[in-house]
């Protein structure tokens, strides 16, 4: 439950702190007093979106603070789930917003997300506003209901991980189906480029050689020439330049006699010789390797002329490049072809899913049907006390074509006010006095149904007063059986009559400016709030008697 709560800084409240107890606790105090601020605070300390707005002129930042008991509620795993610390007896909630508009949250002083703020607090408390009565006219809102009271929520969260595997399967096997269409209709264009390429057998390395090659052949003649002057003038019959150095030769070793530079010139000039006769043995080596070959040459320009033409095609600048694009096609030929196993793979899969979707499915509508029935019945018990003695109540369970998150049914409210009028949809047929009280009722079988340590109720009473307001009371106090927390937020005498804790908003203006208060009342306070409830500004001694006649029933 809310052990306290302490504000500061926000809207009209400069500093205010309240303590809570357990049991059935109401908020009164005139229109505008600020009771929206206060449930304003609880629904930002529960994660909903500031705004910069919020924060007082005065003030840099405003702070929300609130102190819970989860003793008996089980929640330690909600706590684990975000590796939070966990203090049954004292649980810590705190809300910064920042005049620049940035928000802080904590949890046990551990900062926490909004997300995770807003999902462990809707663990620990409930807060209906009026505009909720809107959900009870949605089939999402119907839904829910049905699902939670039928103690659904593991058989939900089974069947929800599975309609996502479900969904994931069919979006990947209309990819494959998609990718196999589109591969199918470019297949013969793929097979012919492979084909091409393949019979063209290119290797590694091939077009630079054969371009030396080519360069040697186109230019035989010109070659053959060149070298068989160069041998003559290196080792022809006369002066040629072998004779000369082996001449030069004789003449150093004949000089040579006991002067060691001339040794050493010696020495070099013979390692020229032998350099030189290597290098006539090579030249003429190359020199009769060399022909004209015009068959060879033929060949060898048609290649080359080849592997340019599929460089072009393909804009590739090399043969590696189209040897590579050669292995990526037969790739994707090899893919096109196993996109028929691949594809009867996923079928499989996606029927497996299926199936075990439609059983799920089925399991989820047998228990709401089974459950349909008990909250129609119990809903039924306690419309007449609530004022609507003719009302009739009905949960229509149809089955669809399809499925979503939650199935494969079509849930909706049925309603009638009068006995013997036909049963319409709840939203279309309800006024808003009526719905605020099925809603109060199906809030009431929630409480029982989940452990939220606090409910709060902002004017749920909207469109009722007199006795069926009593018994609207009443009800919210019957649901603070095991620990739970109910708070009303009220205009009404008949139900702030019967908290076991009154609390009074208020303001005051104070040099120039107005503030929002927050006071527990003791008895004579509560008769005087509630006489002042029943007969406005002017407390009659009428007022102050049926007061106290409320509270002491």
């Amino acid at each position: 439950m809310l052990k306290s709560l302490h504000i500061s800084h926000y809207v009209l409240i400069d500093s205010l702190d309240i303590d809570f107890r357990q049991g059935f606790s109401v908020l009164t105090g005139q229109t505008g007093a600020g009771k929206s601020i206060i449930l304003g605070a609880l629904n930002l300390l529960t994660g909903q979106r500031a705004e910069s707005r919020t924060i007082s002129e005065d003030a840099d930042k405003c702070i929300i603070e609130g102190h819970f008991d989860l003793t008996g509620f089980g929640l330690q795993d909600s706590f684990t789930e975000y590796g939070l610390d966990y203090d049954e007896t004292d649980t810590i909630f705190r809300r910064e917003i920042l005049k620049s508009g940035k928000s802080r949250a904590f949890i046990n002083d551990t900062p926490v997300g909004l997300s995770e703020l807003k999902d462990i607090g809707s663990r620990l408390i409930d807060i209906h506003s009026q505009h909720q009565n809107l959900l009870l006219g949605t089939e999402t809102f119907q839904t829910y209901v049905t699902d939670t009271i039928a103690g659904n929520t593991e058989l939900l969260k089974e069947y929800r991980e599975c309609y996502r595997q479900h969904a994931e399967c069919s979006r990947r096997l209309k990819e494959l189906r998609d990718e196999e269409a589109l591969s199918h209709s470019e297949h013969d264009y793929i097979q012919f480029q492979y084909d091409e390429l393949e019979k063209a057998r290119l290797i590694p390395g091939e077009q630079e050689q054969l371009e030396n090659e080519q360069e040697l052949l186109s230019n035989a003649e010109e070659i053959k020439e060149a070298l068989y002057q160069a041998i003559s003038f290196l080792n022809g019959e006369s002066d040629s330049a072998v004779l000369r150095t082996r001449q030069a030769l004789q003449s150093l070793k004949n000089a040579a006699h006991g002067i060691s530079s001339v040794q050493e010139l010696t020495g070099r000039l013979d390692s020229c010789l032998i350099e030189l006769r290597d290098i006539c043995s090579e030249a003429e080596r190359i020199e009769e390797a060399t022909s004209y070959n015009p068959e060879r040459l033929e060949y060898i320009s048609n290649r080359l002329s080849t592997i340019y033409s599929l460089q072009k095609k393909h804009n590739c600048d090399s043969e590696d490049s189209l040897i590579e694009l050669t292995g990526t096609l037969q790739e994707k030929l090899s893919r096109i072809s196993s996109f028929g196993e691949d594809i009867a793979d996923m079928e499989r899969q996606e029927k497996s899913l299926r199936d075990k979707l439609q059983a799920l499915a089925a399991k989820l509508s047998e228990s709401r049907k089974k459950a349909a029935v008990s909250i129609r019945e119990r809903i039924m018990q306690m419309l007449a006390p609530l004022g609507i003695k003719g009302g009739q109540f009905h949960i229509s369970i149809s089955h669809k074509d399809s499925f979503d998150g939650n199935g494969s049914d079509r849930i909706s409210f049925m309603f009638a006010a009068n006995q013997g009028s036909s049963l319409q949809e709840l939203a279309q047929t309800a006024s808003g006095g009526e719905i605020s009280r099925v809603m109060l009722i199906i809030k009431s079988l929630l409480a029982g149904a989940i452990d939220l340590p606090t409910v709060i109720f902002d004017e749920i009473d909207t469109g009722v007063s007199g006795a069926v307001a009593e018994q609207m009371a009443l009800m919210m106090r019957r649901m603070c059986s095991e620990g739970r927390q109910v708070i009303a937020i009220t205009h009404l005498p008949q139900i702030a009559s019967k908290g076991d804790i009154h609390y009074l908003v208020y303001k005051n203006e104070t040099d120039g400016s107005t503030h929002t208060y927050i006071s527990e009342l003791d008895k004579e306070q509560r008769i005087t709030e509630i006489a002042r409830m029943i007969s406005g500004a002017t407390i009659t001694d009428a007022a102050l008697d049926n007061a106290r006649a409320l509270i002491d029933n």
